[in-house]
């Protein structure tokens, strides 16, 4: 398992610390702290090596999704929180017993899974740019005007259908799976029952197993609803599935069928993928008809008391621009009248933090995945997307 994990660090270092991406929607509902390294799994998929990329975007079509890591054999069965999770199964869900049991004696153990969960060490600060240039970069750009251009009819009906703008959508799968190419090689049900019944000691930890006993409990009723073996559904390792890297439970609940062939497929219907994207975040507070801008810069006073209002209100937009004035926020752009805002740091490192005034669409993302950093990255990388295409 030492030598896997070595292998694991040695062919994808960035999965390994990009936990800055990490923790959604999905995860992002299991609490994680904002713009940490792992506040939320899904994004270590998309932050793979500039090389696997480019390997991929030369021959994107021909990539094989295959699990490609060891698992140990592990009874699961004689454990007893297992035990008690399959009776609940069938009480309360109408699962065949026998059936249930055998699918998880097929379950392995994820070493990998609960080593890329842990906590990242202290001691390096945030920095906003570096995080940045993961996903601004010409490869992930120049995917993204592919992208835009094979779906674009899509694109065109997600934005007139919720309005949520196309270049938001372009730009939240391409930061989580580099428009498909990153969707992750680990069995849902191995990492997914690994971290619910053995999850490292952490703070956390209670409420971590409890997310993920939840989503497990969804990946079986989503494979029961969609007539598939559940051990064939792949994703990361903390269980996201598909482009967009929604979480089992995030399919359930927000998924949309919006190629209209009956089924909802995040794992290889584009369309499907865009039109859930959309319907997920006009889920968690977008506002269609909020116009300019997601996010203003800001400029903020020495004296500081502007501080209490990072993180005020939490993910969501509570103060006007004249309370932010008055304790010493400004913007040279200017503000529309009646909005409300959020103020958010993007700290970088040794260098000066950005401060800006965050709308309900921008906090809207951040339900997506908990992180400033996040939610301004897919800003920027639709941005540049909707420029390279020149249209």
């Amino acid at each position: 398992m030492i030598s896997f994990l070595r292998s694991m660090r040695r062919r994808f270092p960035l999965l390994v610390l990009a936990l800055a991406a990490a923790a959604g929607a999905h995860v992002a509902h299991a609490a994680a702290t904002k713009d940490k390294p792992r506040a939320h799994p899904k994004a270590s998929a998309a932050a793979k090596t500039v090389k696997a990329v480019k390997a991929v975007k030369a021959a994107p079509k021909a990539l094989a999704r295959k699990v490609d890591y060891e698992g140990e054999q592990v009874n699961f069965r004689e454990w007893k929180a297992v035990a008690d999770f399959e009776e609940e199964m069938v009480t309360k869900h109408g699962f065949e017993r026998d059936a249930l049991k055998a699918l998880i004696a097929q379950v392995n153990y994820i070493d990998s899974a609960v080593q890329l969960v842990k906590p990242a060490p202290p001691g390096k600060p945030k920095n906003w740019q570096a995080y940045r240039d993961r996903f601004i970069e010409p490869i992930r750009i120049n995917a993204g005007v592919e992208f835009w251009a094979d779906n674009a009819e899509a694109l065109a009906r997600a934005e007139a259908q919720y309005g949520v703008p196309a270049e938001i959508i372009v730009g939240i799968i391409g930061v989580e799976t580099v428009y498909g190419r990153n969707t992750g090689r680990f069995r849902v049900m191995d990492v997914l029952t690994t971290l619910a019944f053995a999850y490292p000691e952490t703070p956390n930890r209670d409420a971590r197993m409890r997310f993920f006993r939840g989503e497990l409990e969804n990946t079986l009723l989503l494979a029961r609803q969609s007539n598939m073996d559940p051990l064939s559904l792949l994703g990361s390792f903390a269980g996201a599935v598909g482009l967009p890297q929604f979480m089992p439970g995030s399919i359930l609940a927000f998924g949309v069928d919006f190629d209209g062939n009956g089924q909802i497929d995040l794992r290889n219907s584009a369309v499907d993928a865009i039109g859930s994207v959309a319907n997920f975040l006009v889920r968690h507070g977008w506002q269609p008809g909020q116009v300019g801008p997601i996010a203003y810069p800001a400029d903020v006073s020495p004296a500081r008391a502007w501080e209490s209002f990072i993180g005020k209100g939490g993910l969501a937009a509570t103060s006007s621009a004249e309370e932010l004035a008055a304790a010493g926020v400004v913007s040279a752009s200017a503000l529309p009248a009646g909005m409300l805002f959020g103020l958010i740091d993007l700290q970088n490192g040794a260098e000066a933090t950005e401060y800006w005034f965050a709308t309900d669409n921008f906090f809207a993302i951040t339900h997506y995945n908990r992180s400033y950093f996040y939610a301004m990255s897919v800003v920027e990388l639709g941005r540049a997307v909707r420029a390279a295409r020149g249209v």
